[in-house]
């Protein structure tokens, strides 16, 4: 049986970027980047004041108190009417081009303004209040490398550099089957024997969060022929998933259907709890993955496999989520062989996290993930003490 990591190894060679597209601006917030974005423009273009305030000569305030005579206006948006000589001063606004011939500005409120003088009373060094050209970007500077996921910043610099659209990696399109004759799906309720459809939507939420686009197979009963009519109704998609159907009963069908299809199934079956029933494999460049049918299995395993994957395909280079360790606030025990991904609640302990599991940790049990904050990682046939230290996987921002 693999171990988790070598599950995610093979996962991972297999994830390739997929190909790229051109896309607007205001549609890159959270796209991969797919090219290096060098700079066209200096910015800011010219030398501007960072304050309201008069724009001056620094040598005409050596010898305080000093008057000046202001000899032109400059706003946002306009341009200097002439340039400054020694005993002249220039009223000026945030953001406004700095006239030639000087070289400072002292905030209005540092001043005394009547008319068209103005008095000065301390002295200004060189430069002060005025950001100079390309003291954000240069011409030729590199400021931003391909695999880096696009946030406001990102995209205001891109807007700024022009760089309207830009390319980035496409996402990847993922189709989700669940399985399962017991299965009622949404907006139906359930005859007697039956359970409502869980995995279907809280899939297609983690397919959502990792940036990928899902698409709904809905629900098809533990018939062969009818899982196979499903697979191929998910052949447009760069990624097939399933739930159920992948453990060793009768109604197992998943991994015979994937194979009557063409796939390629490259393993089957995952040292971990919960879990441990998932298999992968590849279609036509296609991954595939059947997950458990449990919905907590089925979402712990997408976390650990197929969200790493999405990332991977969509251009990025870190995959994995942050890690901590944390202080068990009481015992976590993982009794069984198989190494345990545990549900557990993080609060902030002093300078560290203290750690608690959510409850009973059954893979049915929804709620375990409802108020989890992470997974702790606890090796098989382990009991970590109250105030021992445990690695937790961290699935949500921390308060």
């Amino acid at each position: 049986m693999l171990t988790v990591e070598e599950a995610l190894a093979q996962i991972l060679s297999r994830a390739l970027p997929l190909g790229t597209e051109r896309v607007d601006v205001y549609a890159a917030p959270g796209r991969v980047l797919a090219e290096p974005i060098v700079s066209r423009r200096e910015i800011p273009p010219w030398p501007n004041s960072s304050m309201d305030g008069y724009a001056v000569r620094a040598a005409d305030t050596r010898a305080v108190p000093v008057t000046l005579v202001v000899v032109d206006c400059v706003a946002a948006g306009t341009l200097p009417s002439r340039r400054v000589g020694p005993g002249e001063a220039v009223r000026i606004f945030t953001g406004a081009p700095v006239p030639d011939g000087v070289d400072a500005v002292i905030p209005q409120e540092d001043v005394e303004a009547e008319g068209d003088h103005v008095r000065i009373t301390r002295a200004v060094e060189p430069g002060a209040f005025i950001r100079p050209r390309g003291e954000d970007v240069r011409v030729g500077d590199r400021v931003l490398e391909p695999g880096r996921t696009l946030g406001p910043a990102e995209v205001g610099l891109l807007a700024t550099l022009g760089h309207v659209p830009v390319l980035v990696y496409r996402r990847p399109r993922v189709a989700i089957l669940s399985t399962g004759n017991e299965l009622a799906d949404l907006g139906t309720e359930p005859a007697p024997g039956q359970i409502p459809n869980t995995n279907t939507y809280s899939l297609m939420t983690q397919v959502l969060e990792a940036g990928a686009e899902p698409i709904n197979l809905g629900v098809t009963p533990d018939r062969l022929e009818a899982i196979e009519e499903r697979i191929g109704w998910g052949m447009s998609a760069d990624v097939f998933i399933s739930s159920a159907g992948v453990s060793v009963g009768e109604l197992d069908l998943v991994r015979q259907a994937l194979t009557r299809c063409g796939a390629e199934l490259h393993l089957w079956q995952v040292s971990m709890r919960p879990g441990k029933p998932i298999t992968f494999g590849t279609l036509d460049r296609r991954l595939v993955f059947g997950l458990p049918g449990n919905p907590v299995s089925a979402m712990v395993t997408f976390e650990l496999f197929v969200r790493p994957a999405l990332l991977a395909m969509a251009g990025l280079r870190n995959v994995d989520r942050p890690r901590i360790r944390a202080r068990a606030l009481d015992p976590i025990a993982n009794p069984g062989h198989r190494r345990g991904y545990l549900r557990v609640t993080l609060a902030r302990d002093g300078d560290e996290y203290g750690a608690r599991l959510t409850g009973e940790q059954g893979s049915a049990i929804l709620r375990s993930m409802v108020e989890a904050d992470g997974l702790a990682v606890v090796p098989g046939d382990t009991v970590i003490a109250k105030g021992e230290s445990v690695e937790v996987i961290i699935l949500k921002q921390l308060k």
